[in-house]
């Protein structure tokens, strides 16, 4: 468990939470960061058994748990995850517990269904678009969601305004991990951290993807081909990699993804804008999700 938190990550998710909770609060206090601590562990659960599932090698640069040690200690090891996030939770105060605990509950039980999603996902050619934001919207976007609304439940928020933030939460969490899909495919390999293309090596159903084959027409067999190209070699990954981004290009998939993140950025805006804040917190939430989806890495 340790090795696992040291590792890093991008924390979106707890400074999500700490930024509402601070939205409605002069300082940050010991009331919330057991819960903004405990959206973290449980994400970095669901992290340890995703990589067990996808077979993943390395995560942030290093070897996966079940890697360094096996699939039952990996298995083990998520389990007691799980249970610790919940531990940290209930540190939450009394009076907002309940609240608390519904909304990671049933935010739990969404992130395990769109993982579920994900993998049946494989063994389908392509799927519509619809499925796929509803996938996404399981696996990413209500977990980030439910990081903006535990924090405004802790602070005391009204119920309205913590309904706005899961809103804005949702939408940012769609268009981060379109943003995700595609520095997939498009970032610079330097500044990523690790090769591109993997999405497409392994057949990923990405935004890219699903899109690609909703536009494919006359280059629909194209695709296909180019999706069942071998993978023995890092030449052949190479070529796949090559011949499938050469299709996006021809169907603009590459720039529909960046319309769609900016879409729904507006989307997140408008839910800011309708909580009423003064324009100095405002503007926090506005910075946190400028920085989520013009990354680079």
């Amino acid at each position: 468990l340790r090795y696992m938190m040291d590792i890093g990550g991008k924390r979106i998710r707890p400074r999500l939470c700490l930024t509402a909770y601070a939205l409605y609060k002069d300082a940050l206090s010991e009331e919330i960061l057991s819960p903004a601590a405990a959206i973290e562990v449980f994400h970095s659960f669901t992290l340890i058994h995703d990589d067990i599932m996808d077979k993943a090698d390395v995560r942030r640069g290093v070897p996966t748990v079940y890697r360094k040690w096996n699939d039952n200690t990996a298995i083990l090891s998520g389990d007691v995850m799980s249970i610790e996030s919940y531990k940290l939770l209930a540190k939450a105060p009394a009076a907002v517990l309940p609240k608390a605990l519904e909304l990671f509950s049933t935010t739990a039980a969404e992130v395990c269904e769109g993982q579920q999603y994900d993998m049946d996902f494989e063994n389908e050619e392509s799927v519509p678009m619809e499925s796929y934001l509803k996938m996404i919207g399981l696996k990413t976007a209500v977990l980030i969601a439910c990081s903006a609304k535990l924090g405004a439940i802790v602070a005391g928020a009204e119920e309205k305004d913590c309904d706005l933030l899961y809103k804005f939460g949702y939408d940012l969490g769609l268009a981060f991990q379109i943003a995700d899909d595609w520095l997939d495919t498009y970032a610079d390999p330097k500044v990523f951290g690790k090769a591109i293309g993997g999405d497409i090596v392994n057949n990923k159903k990405s935004w890219l993807m699903t899109r690609a084959f909703e536009k494919a027409g006359d280059l629909r067999d194209s695709l296909t081909a180019a999706m069942a190209m071998p993978i023995a070699t890092e030449q052949e990954k190479a070529a796949k990699i090559s011949a499938v981004k050469d299709i996006y290009e021809k169907l603009g998939v590459g720039d529909d993804a960046k319309e769609e993140i900016q879409r729904l950025h507006n989307q997140a805006m408008a839910h800011i804008a309708a909580l009423g804040l003064p324009e100095e917190k405002a503007d926090t939430l506005r910075n946190y999700a400028a920085a989520l989806i013009s990354r680079n890495k």
